[in-house]
């Protein structure tokens, strides 16, 4: 029999009864496809979780939006309804606004350097600002490196002009792309296929692993290598659902994020490599822009943009420190 949501709810919060008293679960939740690096960290974690507290402790995992979109989950969790959330960082920008650093233009200079500037102790501190929100950070997972897709060849900014795209809508990405002479279309992400297909738009952008996940190698005639944004995507817990949690339970769940992560950087980098070669085979051609072009247009982007940015210049600064 399936379970109706209350009761998905109710078995989230609160332990199981009767002879299996000793056990808890936790959902966790996020909106990509089985086959993607969140899945393969949910189900990594939940695997260890298992493990490491003698089956005490079950993570029940459900992918592709069944809970809600990313801003419904991070909702979600702030209440405790949802103990557990993977999601990108853009949508938590207007809840912690110290995170608008990283929808800066050209923050890292590549994926390995982004990777590691968040594994150090500037992502711990990065993490922390999560906790007067009623959220816990577990862990940051691989960044998304975004790139541009679509029916455009684009190597230098000047191909960028009036060129229509969807971009995630965070003040770093729209101003960014309307810098270089796009025009930043806001669209819902369900949309975007046929609004390609049909020519509605010229483009978007996301990392190469969804560009074939999400299938839009098959509308689209290139892919861009643009690099313009390093995409942070990060565990988080519901902080209250973490206080109900025993002082063991909540040791192995910070331990099972911690590990699951490392697994999940590896599971991205495989990807984008094996996510380039389906796009070749698949007739999709792979552009490598002038990136130096890109960042010194954008650069200027910093001073306004930080402006609403809280600790924004310091946190830029050991950002950049870290990446070393």
């Amino acid at each position: 029999m399936k379970k109706s949501l209350a009761g998905i709810l109710f078995a989230a919060i609160f332990p199981m009864s009767s002879m299996a008293s000793t056990v808890v679960e936790l959902n966790l939740g996020h909106v990509l496809a089985p086959q993607s690096h969140y899945h393969a960290v949910a189900t990594r974690m939940a695997e260890l979780a298992l493990e490491k507290s003698n089956n005490t402790l079950k993570i029940n995992v459900f992918p592709s939006g069944q809970l809600g979109g990313e801003v419904k989950l991070i909702q979600s969790a702030r209440t405790g309804a949802v103990p557990l959330v993977i999601t990108g960082e853009p949508p938590l920008e207007n809840t912690v606004k110290e995170f608008g650093i990283f929808s800066l233009p050209y923050l890292f200079p590549d994926l390995d350097s982004a990777n590691r500037a968040l594994q150090a102790d500037f992502g711990k501190k990065m993490l922390g600002y999560l906790d007067q929100h009623g959220l816990i950070g577990l862990g940051w997972i691989s960044v998304q490196e975004r790139n541009i897709y679509g029916s455009r060849k684009i190597e230098a900014p000047a191909d960028m002009k009036d060129l229509k795209i969807r971009v995630i809508q965070s003040p770093g990405y729209v101003d960014a792309y309307e810098k270089l002479g796009a025009q930043a279309t806001p669209m819902a992400y369900s949309e975007v296929y046929l609004a390609l297909q049909t020519g509605v738009i010229d483009g978007g952008e996301t990392s190469p692993d969804l560009m074939i996940d999400d299938k839009f190698a098959e509308v689209s005639k290139f892919y861009n290598m643009v690099k313009i944004h390093y995409m942070p995507c990060v565990i988080i817990m519901s902080k209250s659902a973490f206080n109900r949690l025993s002082p063991d339970h909540q040791k192995v769940i910070q331990e099972a994020a911690d590990e699951a992560a490392a697994h999940g950087i590896k599971f991205y980098g495989d990807a984008y490599k094996a996510s380039l070669d389906a796009m070749t085979k698949s007739g999709v051609t792979i552009v490598q822009s002038d990136i130096a072009a890109f960042k010194d247009l954008t650069a200027g982007l910093y001073g306004p943009l930080l402006k609403n940015v809280p600790n924004g210049q310091e946190n830029v600064d050991l950002a950049r420190q870290a990446a070393q």
